[in-house]
């Protein structure tokens, strides 16, 4: 994931697809593109988890995201923002075959979380949950 600390003398580079980490920063922000999928089943971005510390937010730039918040599901189309509260169980998907484009402001706990999770050799069930329980957090469902 390629990430971007901006010059603060000059011109702000593109987000378009990099990532915002200003270091020291308590947050973190990445535009992503999802490139679409069958909304049956759905092809979730991210597992059914939860975030016991952090909070974690969405805005959807182009196309739409289907979020499932605790019990309720929202989707969100573009100019849209979806927050996960912490606590708060949660996954996301794209619901069409379009592309989605959105940007994700999140803590940096949770940027570290994803990180280690892209270094993963193996994603196994057991890698993966202890990724998420040395943050604070865990795969639910």
């Amino acid at each position: 994931m390629p990430q971007d600390r901006p010059d603060l003398d000059g011109d702000a580079a593109p987000l378009a697809g990099r990532v915002l980490d200003v270091p020291g920063s308590a947050f973190v922000v990445a535009e992503w593109r999802d490139p679409g999928g069958s909304p049956d089943p759905p092809r979730l971005i991210a597992p059914p988890h939860v975030h016991h510390r952090d909070d974690e937010a969405w805005y959807v730039l182009e196309g739409a995201l289907r979020f499932r918040l605790g019990e309720r599901e929202v989707t969100a189309a573009a100019g849209s923002a979806v927050a996960a509260p912490r606590g708060t169980p949660h996954t996301y998907w794209n619901p069409a075959p379009e592309p989605a484009r959105y940007l994700l402001v999140m803590t940096r706990a949770i940027f570290q979380l994803i990180e280690d999770l892209h270094a993963l050799p193996e994603r196994t069930p057991e890698g993966v949950r202890a990724v998420f329980a040395r943050y604070d957090s865990e795969l639910v469902g």
